[in-house]
């Protein structure tokens, strides 16, 4: 069986197709500037890259131009497009329960109604999904939802302290996203280690950056809550945020409610304290010749990542695994430096020299699971850590694959 797995952004298009007989990844691709004149995209296989440019005018001109490259007798992998058994959506909030499910008009319209909470990630899913559903009705559409992992975790971590029927009748209360990386990093740690009942806390950090504490391969809580601007800040979201201040905003500047969460909601988080970038390393490139808001940025960053990491060592009662993921998880010494520095006392070790070097390749090869290390895998804990720190690549669109694999196969058994 072979799986196309999506990940959309509003005028972006991002794919990944994989043999699910052996987990393969078969090629990748994407287009940028879906709706413009100046489209560009790529597909690669098996390290063969082909680039190309013209006019990709909506997310399902898009579709079918991957499957045409990934048909194309010079450069694609495929026969015939027929082979593609199901398309995988890594979607972000289903305003239910829901976890992995076939797209239908139920479910679009479900997400729809948290338009306003994800408004980064549910238009451009929902505008797309529906187009697909009518443009290519032959192939299976299934979403994975990001908030699926965390269904597990108890209702104490999961209610906030307003009115229960804001709950019952509205779902106002905490989801958690990042799901498929979480759980990715849950399982891969497990193989790592050679044991399934770990305690593991997984940090997220990209340019959305979320925690999460797991036990035995489970959610128990998370950072983020109702919506993916909540927990710590992101390159240009809020992170949480007192909503009693808004009121205040709103009469001194005379903006709408509505301009305000535009605002948090794209030009806050470490855009918003810096005032020139949302980016680590540009911040850190800017802190270290004195810029006095880069500095900052990054500390409270590093602050809001040690204020959740406390909480849910807490939830734990303990640790076994650190994990660091994400693009600054995985990319950013001084980062993770920051967020270890002076937990000595709670068992959390660093060894500087492994730290600084994890990005160079290393004598390390296997571990005390019977997991090999795949690139990029890493322990950085000194000898005297009682809690192993770990740098591990996440996988979200393995994850993604493997649920639509199973969720397509359910309807044939």
């Amino acid at each position: 069986m072979k799986i196309l797995v999506a990940n959309l952004g509003s005028t972006s298009f991002k794919y990944r197709l994989f043999d699910m007989a052996d987990e393969r990844q078969l090629a990748r691709g994407g287009i940028e500037r879906v709706g413009s004149k100046e489209s560009r995209g790529f597909v690669d296989v098996a390290g063969h890259r082909h680039e190309f440019a013209e006019p990709v005018p909506d997310h399902a001109v898009a579709v079918r131009k991957c499957l045409e490259q990934l048909t194309d007798p010079m450069h694609g992998c495929l026969k015939q497009t027929g082979e593609v058994a199901g398309i995988g959506f890594k979607a972000v909030h289903p305003g239910s329960d829901a976890t992995v499910v076939r797209v239908t008009p139920e479910v679009l319209a479900d997400m729809e109604a948290m338009n306003a909470v994800a408004p980064a990630h549910n238009p451009p899913y929902v505008a797309a999904m529906r187009l697909l559903a009518e443009k290519l009705p032959e192939i299976p559409l299934v979403a994975a939802f990001e908030t699926g992992f965390h269904q597990s975790i108890p209702d104490r971590n999961r209610f906030y302290g307003a009115p229960y029927e804001w709950a019952t009748q509205h779902q106002v209360r905490r989801y958690g996203f990042h799901g498929a990386s979480h759980r990715f990093i849950g399982g891969r740690i497990a193989e790592l280690l050679g044991r399934d009942n770990l305690r593991v806390i997984s940090c997220h950090l990209g340019g959305s950056s979320s925690l999460c504490a797991i036990r035995a391969g489970q959610s128990m809580a998370t950072s983020m809550g109702m919506s993916p601007q909540s927990g710590t800040l992101h390159n240009n979201r809020v992170g949480d945020f007192d909503p009693f201040a808004l009121p205040v905003l709103m009469q001194q500047t005379g903006r709408t409610l509505a301009e305000l969460l535009d605002e948090l909601a794209s030009r806050g988080g470490l855009l918003g304290l810096s005032g020139t970038s949302g980016d680590v390393r540009d911040l850190e490139k800017s802190a270290a010749c004195g810029d006095v808001r880069a500095r900052l940025a990054l500390d409270v960053f590093v602050g809001d990542v040690r204020r959740h990491l406390g909480s849910l060592l807490v939830e734990l009662g303990g640790l076994d695994a650190l994990v660091f993921t994400g693009g600054i998880g995985e990319n950013g010494a001084g980062i993770r430096a920051g967020v270890c520095q002076g937990l000595e006392e709670l068992g959390i070790t660093l060894d500087a020299a492994a730290n600084d070097s994890a990005g160079q390749a290393g004598s390390v090869t296997s571990v005390a699971g019977s997991a090999k290390l795949q690139p990029g895998e890493r322990p950085i804990h000194a000898a005297t850590s009682r809690a192993q720190i770990w740098i591990v690549p996440t996988n979200e669109e393995l994850v993604v694959a493997r649920q639509t694999k199973e969720h397509l196969e359910s309807y044939t058994q």
